[in-house]
């Protein structure tokens, strides 16, 4: 695949610092070199998960989106001005699979929860670059999907809790991006999806991003560690773990369902999650530049990206080939596109590219279109047999 997209995926999940202590967040504006504004906000609430995760509930109109220099004066939109057409046709599945699903923060309406992760702490700057840096070395497994006119996505993506070595700097994620941008620059980028990364969050559960870059000024964020993204949802928990996942080889397939599009009123790229189509938030079209209208390219699938990805890989998906099939290898279904009537179709077959950047390592299997969109599995161990 070209240098492009796979910068691109390392972009994906570049992580920058929230670091949280008392009664106030302490969120993090780019600046250059290493200069940084420090804004205080006032914590309405502070809620503790079992799984060691710490919210705190911030004003919805305090949120870090609003110290972007594009976004003073943003009106929030609440909910999507109208969905694409075809949500509400159901694809029947020959196999049992359930919902993973995101914790549920209890923050009052008006408010949204910010993660506080105490391991982030402990983070150096060195680190955070060591993972942004673009030189890093990627290696992925999926679809690559090209035509100028993408308006959105949906898809189906199985959870798992791919194996990444604890003294290690590297990630394996699984999700879904959709970018635009002039050939062989910086492109405009959104995505979703999930990853693992014990070096930043300090386990290797699977947990919820979002994630941006902003070709023109070559910034990418994830979350609500910088300002861009508007989160409406008073209680999802962007960056939290997602339970239960897919662990026990041939056992239960555990998903999660994810619709990015853009808004056909306000422009707005939204993320949706769920067969329940929870609106979580949305990209505000003044963030880009090239992804104004729509995009151009789009992919599906798995990647690993860090100091020693490719010489040492960490697992994507399962951990286990493509060939082996359901409930043994990840899988990503019912890919389906959002065309420029606002309704989902099937992606066109002659524009789709299903691969791997390392046949010994990763491979895609199972590819195929039909009436329900498209589907591929795809994944393997790595250097981790």
């Amino acid at each position: 695949m070209k240098e492009k997209e796979a910068i691109i995926l390392v972009l994906f999940l570049s992580y920058l610092v929230l670091i949280a202590r008392g009664k106030y967040i302490r969120s993090i504006k780019q600046g250059e070199n290493n200069s940084q504004l420090l804004v205080y906000r006032r914590v309405n609430k502070t809620i503790q998960m079992g799984s060691g995760d710490i919210f705190d509930c911030i004003d919805v109109n305090l949120q870090p989106a609003f110290d972007h220099p594009l976004l003073k004066g943003h009106k929030i939109q609440i909910e999507p001005s109208s969905f694409p057409l075809g949500m509400d046709i159901k694809s029947p599945s020959q196999h049992v699979i359930s919902p993973a699903q995101p914790p549920i923060i209890e923050c009052p309406i008006g408010t949204i929860p910010i993660l506080r992760n105490h391991r982030r702490d402990h983070i150096t700057r060195q680190d955070i670059d060591e993972v942004a840096v673009t030189n890093n070395q990627q290696e992925e497994a999926g679809i690559e999907y090209r035509d100028d006119y993408i308006y959105g996505t949906r898809a189906i993506i199985s959870v798992y809790e791919p194996k990444v070595k604890k003294d290690c700097k590297d990630l394996s994620a699984s999700g879904l991006n959709i970018n635009s941008g002039p050939e062989g620059g910086q492109a405009d980028t959104i995505g979703a999806g999930y990853s693992v990364s014990p070096s930043l969050s300090g386990d290797g559960y699977a947990r919820f991003h979002v994630a941006w870059d902003e070709g023109v000024l070559n910034k990418s964020c994830y979350d609500l560690t910088c300002p861009g993204f508007v989160q409406i949802c008073h209680n999802f928990g962007l960056g939290g773990r997602l339970q239960p996942v897919s662990v026990v080889y041939n056992g239960s397939q555990y998903v999660i369902t994810i619709l990015i599009f853009k808004d056909p009123n306000t422009k707005n790229w939204w993320l949706i999650w769920g067969e329940e189509k929870t609106p979580i938030g949305y990209w505000p079209n003044s963030l880009f530049t090239y992804i104004k209208d729509k995009g151009s390219y789009a992919f599906w699938g798995g990647h690993v990206s860090g100091p020693t990805a490719s010489t040492d890989s960490p697992q994507i998906g399962s951990g286990h080939f493509a060939s082996e099939g359901y409930s043994k290898a990840a899988f990503i279904k019912n890919i389906k596109i959002v065309d420029g009537n606002n309704t989902l179709v099937n992606p066109g077959d002659k524009k789709a590219l299903a691969g791997t950047t390392s046949l010994s390592k990763f491979t895609v299997d199972g590819y195929e279109i039909d009436k329900d969109g498209m589907h591929t599995f795809y994944g393997g161990p790595g250097d981790l047999v």
